[in-house]
């Protein structure tokens, strides 16, 4: 592929910034500066300079970015800082079918919500992973406000009924792991369905942390705020995710 191609297939700007950025001698690979802006550079395992910066080449971007509180998974934000100031220009800048430009997360968390996130410039990925009917499993930590007890998971595995549909809603599976900490598994996603099915039993979200999606559990040294390109097999194990699937072996 061209170096002007791939530059701009990966955020760089556009057609004519990504050939002046050859021209000028900002671009590198393999440690030597590119010289033709038309140069057919072979793409795969490509890592490339930019300005000084290294970058390596993806067809597709898949991330992971551990949401830190108090923002929000808007392009658009009305009160707090957008998740996507957190990404460096290129991955929101990358082009893109449609009207928005770069990568986009799949699904949302509210502002005071922490945990694992998952961003693509892949539409169908977008969908298989965004969809109720695929019933992708996700993982979140509960602090309660007031302690828990065993008629309250029951309940919640039996499903409640909140104020917006008369058919009750499930937890795939719940656990109580400390007095005012619960583990909560769901296979779809209401508009702010933890909190209010919490409400639902009698009890109140004092803290939520998302900690795993499918097969994919949030690492332990990703800190708020942090993202991560996820690998081949981790996307592969996303894709085939189904209720109850187990994160051993990708979680790094």
């Amino acid at each position: 592929m061209r170096i002007e191609e791939i530059l701009y297939t990966q955020g760089f700007g556009t057609r004519r910034v990504c050939a002046g950025l050859v021209q000028q001698g900002l671009v590198r690979v393999a440690g030597k500066v590119v010289a033709d802006a038309s140069d057919d550079v072979p793409v795969d395992g490509l890592r490339f300079t930019v300005q000084g910066t290294e970058w390596a080449y993806h067809e597709k971007a898949y991330l992971m970015l551990h949401k830190p509180a108090g923002t929000e998974c808007s392009q658009k934000p009305s009160t707090y800082p957008s998740i996507y100031t957190l990404l460096p220009s290129p991955l929101r800048l990358r082009p893109n079918k449609g009207a928005v430009q770069g990568v986009q997360a799949i699904g949302r968390l509210d502002q005071d919500t922490t945990g694992l996130l998952l961003l693509t410039d892949d539409g169908q990925f977008i969908h298989r992973m965004g969809s109720p009917k695929h019933h992708v499993p996700k993982v979140y930590e509960v602090s309660a406000k007031h302690p828990l007890d065993d008629a309250q998971v029951a309940k919640l595995l039996a499903g409640v009924v909140l104020d917006d549909d008369p058919k009750p809603v499930r937890a795939a599976a719940c656990e109580i792991v400390g007095p005012l900490h619960l583990r909560l598994t769901l296979t779809e996603g209401k508009y702010h369905q933890v909190k209010r099915m919490l409400a639902a039993v009698g009890n109140r979200v004092e803290a939520l942390h998302r900690s795993r999606i499918g097969a994919l559990a949030l690492p332990a040294d990703l800190a708020p705020g942090q993202w991560r390109w996820l690998g081949a097999q981790q996307v592969e194990a996303l894709r085939s995710a189904r209720p109850g699937q187990p994160a051993e072996g990708l979680d790094r």
